[in-house]
């Protein structure tokens, strides 16, 4: 028998895989008869932001690496390399977790869009180092600002839809452990 917190952890985790491969999914599909037009936001993206900053037991940091290398072998990207700006990113935000379980909304909101900004900032400069041609950097600033556009309204369905929420100082699991 699976305790209940294991369980929990898991149910959501599988709940992560399978919101990433629904996007996945519907990035792929043909739809967008204008290619020059405003980029999309990247939902992958702002889904693991949101669910870092609201849970981060429930994410592991193999499940972040899993989802967006997989990701880097569907749109052709550098192998590995968004993958790892990502997981420093998103590590950077679980070590300031308990710190920032207070923090309002809107500051929250400027510490993602500053992670954002650093991660396209290390991607474009590690490409240019190696020479790799690049798109351009304003459709780059402007899918950041379309997934920073997005990160409320991703949020808001997590709480909604899928109970996600943060913990609140000195919550503890069912087992009384801290989280």
């Amino acid at each position: 028998m699976v305790d209940p917190v294991t369980s929990r952890r898991l149910a959501h985790a599988a709940l992560y895989l399978g919101l990433v491969l629904i996007i996945l999914f519907l990035r792929m599909l043909p739809i967008n008869p204008v290619s020059d037009g405003f980029p999309g936001p990247d939902l992958t993206l702002a889904l693991t932001l949101a669910w870092v900053m609201r849970r981060p037991d429930y994410l592991p940091a193999a499940l972040i690496v899993a989802a967006f290398l997989l990701e880097d072998f569907i749109y052709w990207r550098p192998i590995g390399l968004w993958t790892l700006i990502v997981l420093g990113g998103t590590e950077f935000l679980r070590a300031r977790e308990e710190s920032s379980r207070d923090l309002p909304f809107v500051l929250e909101a400027v510490l993602i869009g500053s992670v954002m900004i650093g991660m396209l900032l290390a991607n474009r400069f590690i490409l240019g180092l190696v020479m790799v041609e690049q798109p351009p950097l304003g459709r780059e600033l402007l899918r950041m600002l379309a997934t920073f556009v997005a990160y409320p309204f991703v949020v808001a369905l997590s709480a909604l839809a899928f109970g996600l929420r943060r913990a609140a100082p000195g919550e503890v699991d069912d087992l009384g452990r801290p989280l």
